[in-house]
């Protein structure tokens, strides 16, 4: 990540969040703003594309909280003047590149390499702890963890409780496959900087004390590209869509994190990869529903079906069962199917059945008088406690109306 990057580019702006965003909003902006910009969903759409491009790299160092941190003070020391003078962010150099790279200036001084985004303390110590008129040198950079990176999946109702298989494309920065990393055109190569001799730094005296600065002619980087790589113009890396494809268990819920260990961002430096969550978002049934491993389902009945009893033929995930419906049965009584729910290693759910009397919207006229013939024939009152309540009451009010007349 370069200069520019760090002391230009506000990734809080990016997402649409203030910079005491909690890591749930962080990541709920951008799980909303890389939905609608997706470029599956925006073929052709250059302008999607480089918004979700920048969406990504900032949810990249945002969702991170070591890459967060240092994000901040980086943003903090520039925005104070602490690296004015090391050379204008963005300006190009001898070569025509872009501004240095404060990955490789991390990385001359002991640090990541350019896949991260950390290492102050190494550039510090590097600035620091050296005697007067010393040069900075070069190491190896740290092999680290690769980023978890996180991605969504929609299935359906049915696949959620029986299992399913499915594709995903995961969007990340990858070495250029053009230049291989080295940001020249393949044949040509980086050459040292003459002024730092590809260190990166140069060292001035001040006093007792030697202080270190990022190079001015290369900014920082310890090269020169004069023939930037027409694929990643000198970046070193590219965005990239990966293809795989993983197996979503059986009775998954809405909302759920699939973790996938070792399928994130391959680790800076010959590092372990990091992990890879999947969000899976189940679509609704139309005729189920669901509470945890139970599946759910209302049938409509009619009112002689629930007087009088029935058999039901009610339908499953799997077939239809058959549901005794016993005489006298009340609207929205539950019946329980026995193993017909969300089926896992170690669960099985049932399958709770509800039945509701229906109220017809139209009567035809025989249906009507029948119907009034059955409220005359119908001797039992439905309401007898409010009926006795009302008529206990009205005696009452009745009783104090003649005290008060005598």
């Amino acid at each position: 990540m370069s200069a520019k990057d760090y002391y230009e580019k506000d990734f809080y702006s990016e997402l649409g969040v203030t910079k005491t965003a909690s890591s749930a909003e962080i990541k709920k902006a951008y799980r909303k703003l890389a939905r609608d910009l997706h470029p599956d969903k925006n073929p052709g759409n250059k302008q999607s594309e480089d918004k979700f491009k920048a969406v990504s790299e900032a949810y990249d160092v945002l969702s991170d909280d070591a890459k967060r941190k240092e994000y901040d003070e980086a943003r903090d020391l520039m925005a104070s003047g602490a690296f004015r003078g090391f050379g204008s962010p963005g300006a190009g150099n001898a070569g025509g590149t872009a501004g240095f790279d404060i990955n490789d200036l991390l990385r001359n001084a002991g640090g990541q390499n350019a896949g991260g985004a950390g290492g102050f303390g190494d550039l510090f110590g590097g600035l620091f702890n050296r005697g007067a008129g010393g040069s900075a040198g070069t190491r190896a950079p740290r092999a680290r963890r690769g980023a978890d990176v996180e991605t969504e999946v929609r299935i359906s109702f049915t696949d959620a409780v029986s299992g399913v298989t499915v594709p995903l494309g995961i969007t990340e920065r990858t070495t250029c496959p053009t230049c291989h990393g080295v940001g020249a055109r393949p044949g040509t190569a980086p050459r040292d900087c003459p002024v730092c001799k590809g260190t990166g730094l140069t060292t001035r005296n001040q006093g007792s004390f030697a202080f270190s600065e990022p190079c001015t002619n290369c900014h920082g980087t310890g090269s020169i590209i004069d023939d930037p790589c027409p694929t990643c113009h000198g970046e070193r890396t590219v965005l990239h869509t990966r293809r795989l494809t993983t197996r979503i268990p059986a009775g998954v819920s809405d909302g759920q994190r699939i973790r996938l260990a070792g399928k994130g961002e391959p680790g800076p430096g010959g590092g372990p990869a990091g992990d890879l969550y999947v969000v899976v978002h189940v679509s609704g049934h139309e005729l189920f529903g669901r509470a945890g491993d139970n599946l759910t389902l209302t049938v409509p009945v009619t009112f002689p079906e629930l007087a009088l009893g029935t058999d039901l033929t009610v339908p499953t995930l799997s077939g239809s069962v058959r549901l005794r419906v016993p005489a006298g049965t009340a609207s929205g009584r539950k019946f329980r199917v026995k193993g017909a729910g969300v089926q896992r290693k170690t669960v099985t759910g049932d399958l709770i059945v509800t039945v509701e009397v229906s109220v017809p919207q139209r009567l035809s006229a025989e249906a009507k008088t029948a119907l009034e013939a059955f409220a005359k024939a119908q001797d039992d009152d439905p309401r007898e406690a409010i009926s006795r309540a009302l008529r206990s009451r009205a005696s009452a009010g009745s009783g104090a109306g003649s005290a008060g007349k005598s």
